[in-house]
């Protein structure tokens, strides 16, 4: 239970022990030529990295490596030894030798790329969870920090130890385009989704069984690469099969004869089961950073929602919904196994959770929505910058009319949004946005936006077409360390589980800058 507690010891530990390093980090686009790049290092130490040098000159990467990097701060690389590419080839079925894997071109290009995040990051910035920005292949990597008896350490995808961070050169500096770690293993591109891993780990056959009878691995087993693939990264809670022993579950019969006993159409929605499965499957991709720091609930593939907790130093699932009894000790809710979970698949994240996770009768939350649920916009949350969505058709839930919008997102420190990204549109105009479900109660309705500026709208919030509240005057709230205003609208009841469209009009021509919405339980 006190996992958290420990990894936040863990990264005030190294933080501590790097803060003498941090002033030296060289500010973006430096110009010391005296400064070795990250490839000279490589090539100045051919005695350990000779093996992944002749990757990265076989794909051309060494030369990317020598440049800075023109679309954003920096690279960071993550340096296999030659031990390590060693026995990567030992592991592989396909390679015999460096020369083998050298040969073909399309493999080695994409594992040379998987290697390289976009941005440069040292050990004390480094995320529980995704890195923010996505490696030279397109694909997005994740820290864990594992904790044992006698060492702490991070670990990459859960497969690669890092072996020695922020590495420096010979005169004790870093490279003057980024940084590199050196790991313990090569990192392995994911070629597989969520529902691949089940299948390739038996220890989770119990709950595979499941998502099979019921139909939801026909829904997820798809490759989340194609284009146009219509299915959005997702987060799956698991339980190993090991959990289900402990409560005397062997089999999936066995599950049936607890979850759904007397019912076999395990396809139908209604089917205990069905809920069951889907209940396990929340509908966006989540690490754990990211859950840290809310207490919410979180939609899933079945009807009902999940409650998780994650505002203190522990993390709970479904608090004071259940009792677990094991070894004469009882709590009341699921733990997520932090060192264990993370685990980065095409279809989204994987966590493991210490109980039997039954669908509960849900309880009010505080949940606030930033446009998350628009996938159109995640390409433009990596490369930062001021894009105008040209049409309603490229968007599901957010529709405009009057004026233009744009998605504008930041990696300035300076900027106060929340993520550092918010909806803008300028002129006559009416903006909705249709929020996820909602648990049913009386919620007041907050609207975070821009209020410190002449050119800021004065508008009025709708929800599902009631006016809440009256006149928002944008003008005003803000201030010039933070210029966002989190403004209490009103109050709303909410009748039904369902979503909501909430819309913003403006009264006279103005500039709206929308961080998010949220509705917390009226007090």
């Amino acid at each position: 239970m006190k996992q958290i507690s420990n990894i936040l010891s863990l990264l005030f530990l190294l933080s501590f022990l790097y803060s003498c390093e941090k002033a030296e980090v060289a500010a973006p686009n430096f110009k010391d030529k005296a400064q070795n790049s990250i490839t000279d290092y490589i090539e100045d130490n051919k005695a350990n990295y000779s093996s992944f040098l002749a990757i990265l000159e076989k794909t051309g990467i060494d030369n990317t490596l020598r440049a800075y990097n023109p679309k954003g701060v920096n690279y960071t690389l993550f340096l296999p030894d030659n031990h390590a590419v060693e026995e990567f080839i030992k592991g592989s079925s396909e390679f015999s030798s460096l020369d083998e894997l050298l040969k073909d071109t399309t493999y080695v290009n994409s594992l040379a790329r998987y290697h390289v995040v976009r941005k440069g990051f040292l050990s004390f910035d480094f995320p529980f969870g995704v890195f923010s920005e996505p490696t030279l292949s397109g694909d997005f990597l994740n820290v864990n920090f594992i904790l044992s008896k006698d060492t702490t350490y991070y670990k990459i995808n859960n497969q690669a130890s890092i072996t020695k961070v922020n590495v420096k050169d010979s005169d004790d500096k870093y490279f003057s385009n980024g940084f590199i770690h050196v790991i313990g293993s090569m990192l392995k591109p994911i070629a597989y989704n969520s529902y691949n891993w089940l299948k390739n780990n038996p220890g989770y056959s119990i709950f595979t069984s499941a998502l099979e009878k019921t139909g939801y691995a026909d829904i997820i087993n798809v490759n989340m690469k194609e284009e146009n693939q219509p299915l959005r990264p997702f987060t799956m809670l698991i339980e190993h099969d090991s959990i289900y022993h402990k409560r005397n579950i062997f089999s999936f019969d066995d599950l049936t004869l607890e979850i759904s006993p007397g019912r076999s159409d395990y396809t139908n929605s209604a089917n205990p089961m069905n809920q069951f499965a889907g209940y396990h499957i929340l509908n966006r991709n989540r690490f754990l950073d990211q859950l840290q720091g809310y207490s919410s609930s979180y939609n899933t593939f079945s009807d009902i929602p999940l409650s998780i907790n994650c505002l203190g130093l522990d993390v709970y699932i479904n608090k004071g919904k259940e009792e677990f009894v094991s070894q004469g000790d009882t709590t009341d809710f699921v733990l997520i196994y932090y060192d264990a979970s993370n685990v980065n698949t095409q279809s989204g994240s994987i966590h493991f959770i210490n109980q039997i996770l039954k669908p509960q009768i849900p309880s009010q939350a505080n949940v606030s929505f930033q446009f998350w649920e628009e996938q159109f916009l995640s390409q433009y949350r990596q490369k930062g910058g001021t894009y105008e969505i040209e049409s309603p058709d490229l968007l599901d839930y957010v529709n405009w009319t009057g004026a233009k919008l744009f998605y504008v997102k930041s990696f300035d420190n300076s900027e106060r949004a929340r993520s550092k990204d918010y909806m803008m549109i300028t002129g006559l105009f009416n903006i909705s946005y249709q929020v996820p479900k909602i648990i049913m109660g009386k919620y007041d309705v907050f609207l975070r936006a821009d209020a410190y500026s002449q050119d800021n709208a004065l508008v009025e919030l709708y929800i599902d077409g009631d006016k809440i509240g009256g006149l928002i005057d944008l003008t005003k709230g803000g201030k010039a360390s933070d210029p966002y205003a989190l403004i209490n609208v009103g109050s709303i009841d909410f009748k039904k589980y369902e979503s909501h469209v909430v819309e913003l009009k403006s009264l006279v021509s103005g500039r709206l800058k929308w961080d998010y919405i949220s509705f917390n339980i009226h007090k």
